[in-house]
């Protein structure tokens, strides 16, 4: 406690009501957040059960809990409950969702069956094949817990007609498969606590105080979801920042903070303002870009770092020059700094702005990472074991029966496939299920109903092994069965492909091991529960990435919030990029002024903006015009290519970096 600062320390304490904290940019929110844990269990007296923290990722999960590894021993934590929402969401599912009609083994559908299904959906429904808006509009629906009756009655136009009628066949195709999707993981949750109130009840017995972190980042159904378990008390600890909400492309409502002084009018608001990131110069700066949004609640973040470099504009010629003039800045600071390579970021609007700086870096021989990329569970190895492990624990799971009927192939055609499916969905019932049924033989010869039996009996089989003895040894005799590790050798295309696919299926194996015969760590799992929480991560993990210590990070401005560099480079800082085109287009730049806010707030110590002169786009090499938030930058703060800089500004950085070795050789002492 004593290494709080006072409005920390208030935060920590205050337990009269509900509480929102406004923690700036590296103000210390997890500090907060695990710091009033333990105040929790030791000075209130609450018990570990009681309490549930809130995170949006498996990443910023698994960091509260090395913290809290660090604050608290283990019998003190026992039974604490940290997880992000859909997990919370997936656990109240597993012990309630008999009241939705939900099976005890229900699948979860991770965002390739979603998209497989609902392009199926699509073309069966409506004819139409490209699809992406409409499940754009699903996931909307969903986040504003709008069911698929009212999304029909709310329709205001043929697209939004489509939409609805699309959302009311899935939604019924996920209740016929048992299943449900990222989204259902929140929007179930609370249909489950509005529809059964002893539910509510129990569940609001159960958490006595809830905190949520990145609370800027919810949606409504989440919003929803916080205020039906802590009740109209309101006991709750909701951390996040207003300025730092940049994910409304996927339903995040900054006006949740709005709404939420609405419903608790006794809500107490303690903001966080001091940083202990970035120096003073870079903070100014972002605030002064910032502010010309506009705000419910003012809040100015300092520090008592010293001043600091100038935050410098540089300008390429274009895209080509842009990427090599970067790459030039980062080696020829590397070699005098003697820095690691990792100390450096190079922060981009699109993806696409990402091609022009890996070929030069590569060019280069410098080792870099760039965030997004192939997520483990993306192995085709991985996904063909999943869809067994699946049918395994819920044989109605059509997406995994499809994957795996014929991985490795056994001679069942694409006809068979697609007669079957449509038999399957005649009769109501899962394509499992239908291969057994007398009536398939009216669509199908009997060689091709044999195969699909033998296949559905050897599923079976596996699965009375693991009834009758240990799980694990049931899934390795699977994978002989079916001879995967030959299907690999047989279908890689070279040695050496074959080899990492094979190390990565023994991998894969040896994880799911660990999670059914337990560790010191974790308890030991029934195979169902292991299936629903390795489809959890990899719906979770599957755009997280670890940074690697000697490595240039290459990220968008979205998966960088939470990261921290202590050299920064903004790249293609020009209208139509930063901000993008679309928000210019739809009058919509506050939050890609957020965005810009949270690029310049990662930098630790350097922080370079750039853009290019020109640009391709549209065949032809286009002029650009400078980002605007160039022009919010503060003068002072600020130093452009071909400028001079004053002697007062010399002498203030001289002070400044006088200032930072005192501290430097104080702290030595």
């Amino acid at each position: 406690m004593n290494k709080l600062n006072q409005a920390q320390l208030s935060a920590v304490k205050y337990l009269d009501g509900p509480l929102l904290v406004l923690a700036g940019a590296g103000s210390g929110k997890t500090r907060v957040i695990t710091q009033k844990i333990a105040y929790l269990l030791r000075e209130a007296q609450y018990k570990p059960q009681q309490i549930a923290a809130i995170t949006f990722t498996n990443k910023a999960a698994r960091m509260m809990k090395s913290r809290l590894k660090e604050t608290l021993n283990s019998n003190e934590t026992r039974g604490l409950s940290v997880s992000t929402f859909h997990t919370l969401g997936l656990n109240i599912l597993k012990k309630h969702g008999r009241a939705m009609r939900l099976k005890e083994d229900f699948s979860l559908f991770d965002s390739s069956d979603t998209e497989k299904l609902i392009n199926e959906l699509a073309v069966n429904v409506l004819s139409k094949e490209n699809n992406n808006s409409l499940r754009q509009k699903i996931s909307f629906y969903k986040f504003k817990n709008i069911s698929p009756q009212l999304a029909l009655s709310m329709a205001e136009n043929e697209e939004d007609q489509q939409a609805a009628l699309l959302y009311s066949h899935y939604d019924r195709a996920l209740r016929a498969y048992h299943a449900v999707d990222f989204d259902d993981l929140i929007l179930l949750p609370l249909q489950l606590m509005q529809e059964h109130p002893e539910i509510k009840e129990k569940l609001q017995n159960k958490y006595s105080h809830l905190l949520v972190d990145e609370y800027q980042d919810t949606n409504r159904v989440q919003y929803d979801l916080i205020r039906t378990i802590t009740g109209v008390s309101g006991r709750f600890t909701l951390v996040g920042d207003d300025d730092q909400s940049i994910y409304a492309w996927r339903g995040a409502e900054p006006d949740n903070i709005l709404t939420l002084q609405n419903d608790f009018p006794s809500l107490k608001v303690v903001k966080l303002e001091q940083n202990y990131r970035s120096t003073t110069r870079i903070l100014e700066s972002a605030n002064h870009v910032i502010k010309n949004n506009p705000h419910l609640f003012e809040k100015n973040l300092w520090t008592h770092a010293a001043g600091g470099e100038l935050i410098r504009i540089l300008i390429a010629k274009n895209e080509e020059d842009e990427a090599a003039r970067v790459i030039d800045e980062i080696t020829s600071d590397q070699f005098k700094t003697r820095s690691e390579f990792g100390d450096y970021a190079i922060l981009y609007r699109s993806n696409f702005q990402a091609r022009l700086f890996e070929k030069a870096l590569r060019e280069r021989k410098i080792p870099y990472q760039i965030s997004g990329g192939e997520s483990w569970f993306e192995k085709a190895e991985i996904k063909d074991l999943m869809s067994y492990l699946r049918l395994l624990v819920n044989c109605d799971d059509d997406r995994a029966f499809l994957r795996s009927i014929n991985t490795p192939h056994r001679g069942i055609g694409t006809q068979t496939i697609e007669k079957l499916s449509e038999y399957a969905v005649s009769r109501g019932v899962s394509m499992f299920a239908a291969s057994y049924e007398i009536g398939l033989t009216q669509v199908l010869p009997e060689k091709a109903i044999q195969k699909l039996q033998y296949f559905c009996d050897m599923i079976n089989l596996v699965n009375d092994n693991v009834a009758r003895a240990e799980a694990f040894p049931a899934i390795m005799d699977l994978v002989e069965r079916i001879q995967y590790r030959l299907y690999i050798e047989e279908n890689a295309a070279t040695p050496h492909a074959s080899e990492s696919k094979l190390k990565t299926m023994n991998e894969f194996l040896s994880w799911i091991k660990t999670l059914l015969e337990g560790s010191e760590t974790e308890e030991a799992m029934s195979l169902k529960d292991c299936v629903q929480r390795l489809l959890l991560l990899d719906i979770l993990e599957r755009n997280e990435t670890n940074a690697v210590r000697n490595s240039v990070q290459l990220s968008t401005l979205h998966a960088a919030k939470g990261l921290e560099f202590p050299n920064v480079f903004l790249v293609g800082m020009e209208e139509g990029i930063l901000p993008h085109q679309n928000s210019i287009d739809s009058n919509q730049v506050e939050e890609e002024r957020r965005l810009c806010y949270v690029g310049i707030t990662r930098a630790e110590k350097k922080l370079t903006l750039i853009y290019a002169k020109t640009r391709r786009q549209q065949g032809g090499q286009n002029e650009t015009v400078p980002s605007r938030f160039l022009d919010e930058l503060p003068e002072a703060h600020v130093v452009r290519e071909g400028t001079a800089v004053s002697e007062e500004t010399r002498l203030a950085q001289g002070l400044a970096h006088f200032a930072a070795f005192k501290d430097i050789l104080a702290a030595k002492d």
